[in-house]
C-alpha cells in the first residue's frame, strides 16, 4: 500500500483544504495516511520562510485563492476572524491525542480544522478551547496535563526538526515515497505519484 505523510499545522488555511482533499485523494487510491503535525512557525523560523499573510499583498491574493480551491473541490472554508492563532496548544492538544489516543485522532483533527476554517472559533482563548474539548469528551484536567506533557513538547519539536531536516519550508507538504510536495496547488503531481 502506497503511504502519504502530510504534514500540517491547524493555523494554516492551505492545510485545512489539503486535509480535506487529501484524504479522497488517499482513499481513491488506497493510500495510507501518516499524519505529521509540526509547528508552521518553528518551520518559517528554521526556513527564513513567512506567511502568506505577512505580505499585504499575497494576503489579498490567499484570500481570492483559497475561495478558488474551496469552490473547485466543494469544501466550504471561512477565514478564522481571529487569525492569526498562535496554534502551540491546538499542535500538543493534537499530538497527546495522537500519542495516548490514536482511535480518536481523526475525529479531533476534523473538529479542530473545522473551528479554525470551517465554523471559526477563537482558539486563541483557552476557555474557548477547553470548552471545544469538553464538547469532543475529555476533561479539561487532562487536556491541562497534556498541554504541559514533556513527551508531548517533545514529540511536536522531533517532528518540526524532522520535517525541516526533509526540506518542509511550509504548509501544507506531502511525501509520497520521500519526494516532497508544497501546496494544495501540487496536489495531481500526488495523485500522478500514486
Amino acid at each position: 500500500m502506497s503511504k502519504i505523510e502530510f504534514y500540517f499545522d491547524l493555523g494554516s488555511p492551505y492545510s485545512f483544504l489539503g486535509f480535506h482533499r487529501i484524504q479522497q485523494i488517499a482513499e481513491q487510491h488506497q493510500a495510507e495516511m501518516i499524519w505529521k503535525p509540526m509547528l508552521l512557525g518553528g518551520v518559517f523560523k528554521a526556513t527564513g520562510n513567512n506567511s502568506p499573510m505577512a505580505v499585504p499583498a499575497k494576503a489579498r491574493y490567499s484570500m481570492i485563492d483559497l475561495q478558488r480551491w474551496a469552490k473547485l473541490w466543494h469544501i466550504p472554508v471561512q477565514m478564522n476572524p481571529y487569525f492569526p492563532i498562535n496554534t502551540l496548544m491546538l499542535m500538543r492538544l493534537l499530538t497527546a491525542v495522537q500519542l495516548y489516543q490514536p482511535a480518536h485522532f481523526q475525529r479531533v483533527l476534523t473538529a479542530l480544522f473545522d473551528a479554525m476554517f470551517a465554523q471559526p472559533r477563537n482558539l486563541n482563548d483557552v476557555t474557548e478551547l477547553m470548552n471545544l474539548a469538553q464538547e469532543l469528551g475529555f476533561e479539561v484536567t487532562q487536556v491541562q496535563a497534556w498541554l504541559e506533557d514533556e513527551k508531548v513538547k517533545s514529540e511536536l519539536k522531533a517532528v518540526t526538526q524532522e520535517a525541516i531536516d526533509r526540506g518542509v519550508f511550509g504548509a501544507p507538504t506531502w511525501f509520497v515515497a520521500d519526494e516532497m510536495y508544497w501546496g494544495v496547488d501540487h496536489l495531481h503531481f500526488v495523485e500522478a505519484a500514486l
